[in-house]
Formats: structure tokens, C-alpha cells, sequence
């Protein structure tokens, strides 16, 4: 199938790379008539002239299952970040939905003997994540429950796709997607994340979730995720680091490539999502304004793992105050154009602006 904004991409690209946002311009009298200073003098002034604000409805918190009772453990790589088993994963949810948190987003550690080389375990109705999502919508209704879409915690390889001869395959993954998509949507999933960077999935699960009579359901798509170091953390609380062969650049966005990044959302946004998100997050921030400028849709970006682990590390050590350096990260995101977060600290964050 001929994807019109893949067709055009030369042109779009070019276009892309040769428009400039024009920045708003102030007049203002020469100085001393004019002193920027004057609103910052106060912590009155500074809160009636900010231009962005930072609020709990701008969080998403990720959060990490596992199979079991009772079991809190400790992600070694992500200190105060643990994997829960399903019961401690609905108290999660609760403590969320009392703190305002919009959004919780689940990420299973599947037990590696469920790991199989077809991840049929992925679309299986009574897996960890889709009883995991029923669970907490029984018990703490007003929040949305966002999954993952990506076969790597099933793949036997460790990859988002089927791995064949070495090749991570496109078109069968998709087709793999689709049924876990589905799978997702009937255990009553809100918010569906591809994240696997297959080209046509957002397509095939919207066409899938149409004819299914699952309209409402809203896809946040990875629309650009790039081959990142910033993840290592993330794959060991999944416990997919040791299972990876290779690496995931064939699939996922050169770190170099910005107009790339653009053309993959635009491509997302016209094939249905709902809303787009840029991983990793601080150290793309200019991809995030970027998008934001250019389509004006929801905009989303991950604070990733090798991001969180870096600011706990640093203040552990004492070299930063680690909750003002956690409170001004996500400024940034709010000031680079994101519509909200996905963010480990999001229940700290949140207990802090409530009071």
C-alpha cells in the first residue's frame, strides 16, 4: 500500500529542512527604559510572568509488572523505580489517581520462559499487561491505562520484530501488532503506545481498531524514537538487555536525523494517531519543539530511563539538588512544546505541586 506522505517525501523533507520557525518579536525600549530585571525581581513578579507552567496533568507515570504477589523489587540500574506484581500495581494505580496523575503506562518483565521466537504470549488475552489493565480499571476508574506496543518483552531475540536470518522483518511484525493491539483494546487499554518503529503499523492497528468498534481508543505513537544509548536502564527492568542480539539501529531513528524524525510523524499523524511522542526526551528537545511547531498535534515526550538514572546518580552523589534539577527537567519539556510527559518521577512530581 502507497502511503501519499512517503510518496512525497523528498519534497517534504526539503521543506522541512528549509523552513524556519519565525521566533515572535518583542519591541521593547533600549535599556535603561527597559530592564529585564524588573520581573524578576520577585517571586510574585517571576510567577505572573511565566510563560510555561508544569502541572500534574501534564504527567504520565511508567510503571513496570511482574508476575507474582506481593513483590516489590528494586530495578538496580533505576534506583526507587521497582517492578511490581499485579496486586501492588493496582495499589500503584490508586496512589496515581489520588495524586491527579492522569496516566499510568505499563511495561511487563515477562518471564523469559514465555519468550518464544512467534512472542505469542504478546496477544494473549490473559497475559501479564491485559490483566493488568483490567485490574486497574475495576479499581481506580478515572485513570487511563496506556501499554506498549512492541514485541521485544516476548521475543526471544529481544527485538521489537521478528527476527529472521538475522533481519528484523516489517510486514509480519505488523501483522503481530495488530493482534496485540486488539488484544489491548478488549481488555480495555485507553491509550495504545507503538513503540516498535515498524513502517505502516499505525495504518494496520487504526484500520484494526475501526473494525473492531474500538473508535475511541486513543494511539500515542513512538512516531520518533531513535537509536538511543539513554535505555540500558529501561531494558534491564524489562528484562530484555540480555536477551538482545545486535542492536536496534535498522529500525529505529539515526540520533543524527531531524528531518527524518519529522517525516515519521507526519507519516503516523496521517495514518490515524491520536498523538506523537519523541524518544528519548531532554536530549531531543529540539525535536520536540520541532514537532510541535510544524503539526500542532499532542505532543508527548519520555523522560527514558538513562535520562532518570543520571539525575538520581548525580544527587546520591551530592553534585545536584536532585528534586530542583527533576522539577526544571520537565520545565524544559513544558517550555520545548510537549503537551505532557512520560516520567519515573511523575509520583514524587506530583506529590510536590499538590502540596
Amino acid at each position: 500500500m502507497a502511503f501519499s506522505s512517503l510518496e512525497k517525501s523528498p519534497v517534504t523533507c526539503q521543506k522541512f529542512e528549509t523552513d524556519r520557525i519565525k521566533e515572535i518579536s518583542v519591541t521593547q525600549a533600549p535599556f535603561p527604559l527597559a530592564r529585564h530585571r524588573r520581573t524578576r525581581a520577585s517571586a510574585a513578579l517571576r510567577n505572573l510572568t511565566r510563560e510555561v507552567e508544569l502541572s500534574v496533568n501534564d504527567l504520565i507515570w511508567p510503571v513496570f509488572l511482574r508476575d507474582g504477589e506481593g513483590v516489590c523489587e528494586p530495578v538496580a540500574s533505576m534506583p526507587g523505580v521497582n517492578r511490581l506484581s499485579l496486586d501492588l500495581v493496582v495499589k500503584a494505580a490508586q496512589e496515581a489517581e489520588a495524586l491527579g496523575i492522569p496516566a499510568i503506562c505499563l511495561f511487563p518483565y515477562t518471564d523469559p520462559a514465555l519468550k518464544t521466537e512467534d512472542c505469542a504470549e504478546a496477544w494473549n488475552p490473559k497475559n501479564l499487561t491485559n490483566r493488568a489493565i483490567g485490574a486497574i480499571k475495576k479499581t481506580a476508574p478515572n485513570i487511563a491505562v496506556m501499554t506498549d506496543i512492541a514485541l521485544d518483552p516476548y521475543n526471544i531475540n529481544g527485538h521489537d520484530g521478528y527476527v529472521r536470518d538475522g533481519e528484523i522483518i516489517n510486514d509480519e511484525t505488523v501483522e503481530a501488532l495488530v493482534k496485540m493491539a486488539l488484544a489491548q483494546a478488549e481488555a480495555g487499554a485507553d491509550i495504545l503506545g507503538p513503540s516498535d518503529m515498524m513502517d505502516g503499523r499505525i495504518r494496520a492497528i487504526r484500520s484494526a481498531l475501526e473494525g473492531a468498534n474500538h473508535r475511541n481508543v486513543t494511539i500515542m505513537s513512538y512516531a520518533a524514537k531513535f537509536a538511543s544509548s539513554y535505555y540500558g536502564p529501561f531494558r534491564d527492568a524489562v528484562g530484555a538487555s540480555g536477551a538482545l542480539k545486535g542492536d536496534k539501529k535498522t529500525y529505529q531513528i539515526d540520533p543524527a536525523n531531524r528531518n527524518e524524525a519529522l517525516a515519521c510523524v507526519e507519516r503516523d499523524l496521517m495514518e490515524g494517531a491520536d498523538m506523537v511522542m519523541v524518544k528519548p526526551g531532554q536530549p531531543y528537545l529540539d525535536i520536540a519543539r520541532a514537532v510541535k511547531d510544524r503539526f500542532g498535534a499532542p505532543t508527548y515526550a519520555y523522560q527514558v530511563s538513562g535520562e532518570y538514572a543520571m539525575i538520581e546518580a548525580a544527587a546520591a552523589n551530592g553534585w545536584i539538588d536532585g528534586e530542583k534539577v527533576m522539577l526544571e527537567s520537565l520545565m524544559c519539556f513544558r517550555r520545548a512544546g510537549c503537551d505532557g510527559v512520560l516520567t519515573y518521577f511523575a509520583p514524587r512530581v506530583a506529590a510536590i505541586l499538590q502540596g
